[in-house]
């Protein structure tokens, strides 16, 4: 609320500045272009307009009582001069030139007297010397410059009691979507802790039970490591295309028996590639079984190969031909892409990751690679039986 009255007060201080100042400068211009008052009243008139367009620029920043005092002492003494220092047959001219000034300059200040008596009793004198001076020169109550002036000051004071009343109840309103914001986050935080602390006592009773049903020693390590194993040839089973398939309840098996047909696996792979793009062919051997860790890195080290036919060499085929004797499989990945020079190409960007490499090499296997430029790519795959 504090911050919200300092805002207020800080907009009605400027709007002040802002509808005097203006009408000040409006009724200069029409007191000089009347030519209706003698020289020595009008320059003394101007000196108090000028000493008021100040007062009201001090105002609009430090909204102190002595500058609307000033204000309205310098502007009644500029209608004196104006109305008094000029001829009675043109003193209706005049009056009807200091409207502005006398409905707007002189009244600016009554939107920001909130809080000072006496800014507003100085402010409300003010007015009413205004409209008897305008009432006296321009013959009666009746008359035009008095109907004007009595309008301003009727129109300043409606926006003063407006503004006056809103503000409050617009910031009482921001208050009350602020203490409803704050209840919101209060019970979230609330369902937070209330959340976090069922979490830690599941995570502590699941911590007991598995404490208690492993004696009070838990998962061995040697138990983690088997899991952790097997969990990384599932991994790479899937990533090769296989499919998991169901064998009971609760048990998933990606092949049938510790030594898997190349047949099938292959086929899995030339799918995959052939979603993507790539038809791979086929030559050679049609089903040749391999342990499980060599059929691992031979599929990778194979998917790894048509993987770059299908970024690099810039064609839509390649041919996988597998031959085999009784120790080793040997795979050719041949396509009649753009090729290279291996001269020019260093070791690390050759398109084998060293992961791959490294674990046929593992098993006992090794990859060879063959390519120039224009003539396409051969990658030679070893793996033992």
């Amino acid at each position: 609320m504090d911050f919200i009255a300092q805002e207020r007060d800080r907009l009605l201080r400027s709007t002040t500045r802002v509808v005097g100042v203006t009408c000040a400068l409006v009724s200069v211009v029409g007191i000089v272009a009347s030519l209706a008052v003698p020289l020595v009243p009008l320059l003394g008139a101007l000196a108090c307009i000028a000493v008021l367009i100040a007062a009201l620029l001090v105002f609009g920043t430090n909204g102190s009582t002595w500058w609307t005092a000033l204000a309205l002492a310098s502007g009644l003494g500029a209608l004196a001069l104006l109305l008094f220092g000029s001829d009675p047959d043109v003193r209706a001219v005049v009056a009807s030139a200091v409207v502005p000034l006398a409905a707007g300059s002189l009244s600016a200040p009554l939107m920001a007297q909130r809080g000072a008596p006496v800014g507003l009793a100085m402010t409300i004198v003010a007015g009413v010397l205004a409209v008897s001076a305008v009432v006296w020169a321009s013959g009666g109550p009746l008359s035009g410059p008095t109907a004007g002036v009595v309008l301003g000051w009727v129109l300043v004071a409606v926006v003063a009691v407006w503004i006056a009343r809103s503000i409050p109840r617009v910031a009482r309103r921001i208050q009350s979507i602020g203490t409803a914001h704050r209840a919101e986050r209060q019970a979230s935080e609330t369902e937070a802790q209330r959340r976090q602390g069922a979490r830690l006592l599941h995570d502590t009773v699941l911590a007991t039970l598995t404490l208690l049903a492993h004696s009070g020693v838990g998962v061995s390590e040697q138990a983690m490591r088997e899991q952790a194993a097997e969990d990384a040839r599932l991994l790479r089973h899937l990533r090769l295309g296989a499919t998991p398939q169901p064998q009971q309840s609760g048990d998933y098996s990606l092949t049938r028996v510790e030594e898997s047909p190349l047949g099938q696996t292959l086929e899995s792979v030339k799918q995959r590639f052939g979603r993507m793009g790539l038809e791979v062919s086929w030559h050679g051997t049609g089903q040749v079984l391999l342990p499980s860790n060599v059929l691992d890195a031979f599929l990778l080290a194979l998917g790894e190969c048509l993987e770059n036919v299908r970024r690099h060499a810039g064609v839509g085929e390649a041919h996988v031909t597998i031959v085999h004797d009784q120790e080793t499989v040997r795979a050719m990945v041949t396509d009649a892409g753009v090729g290279f020079d291996l001269e020019a190409v260093s070791a690390e960007r050759l398109g084998f990751k060293e992961s791959v490499v490294n674990r046929l090499r593992e098993v006992g296997g090794d990859a060879k690679l063959f390519s120039a430029p224009g003539s396409g790519t051969t990658v030679v795959l070893e793996a033992p039986r």
